[in-house]
């Protein structure tokens, strides 16, 4: 049996990433609350995970206008409106395989290809063959 790779969408991830250091922040603050009869400890650990936390609200904010920049379209599978970043990214609901560049279609889906140097190389050796 084959297995399907699953592809995720680049917005997806990056906010995935930045709940996973909200939830880091507070384990590490939780550490903190552990080791309260050692002063120092207990304040780095609180501010270690603060500074997680505001790291965390930083991402957002930066996902969120790279999200007002990215192409709106809709998806040929499921038909419900996703966005994309750059030339191929997956569907945020259905995981399907997208791709703005029509010489891109048709070939294996892989994210090196929002990579300029990487697309120009696969181009030229479909025009050499």
């Amino acid at each position: 049996m084959a297995d399907k790779l699953v592809y995720s969408s680049k917005i997806n991830k990056i906010r995935t990433f930045a709940l996973s250091l909200i939830f880091v922040g507070f384990v590490i603050m939780y550490g903190g609350l552990f080791a309260r009869n050692i002063d120092w400890l207990m304040l780095t650990l609180f501010i270690l995970g603060m500074i997680s936390i505001l790291l965390s609200c930083a991402v957002y904010l930066w996902i969120g206008l790279l999200s007002t920049r990215a192409v709106p379209i809709v998806c040929p599978n499921c038909e419900k409106p996703t966005k994309m970043l750059g030339k191929v990214d997956g569907c945020m609901h259905c995981k399907q395989p997208l791709t703005l560049d029509k010489d891109l279609e048709g070939l294996e889906f892989d994210e090196r290809y929002n990579k300029k140097r990487y697309r120009a190389q696969v181009k030229n050796d479909i025009k050499n063959e």
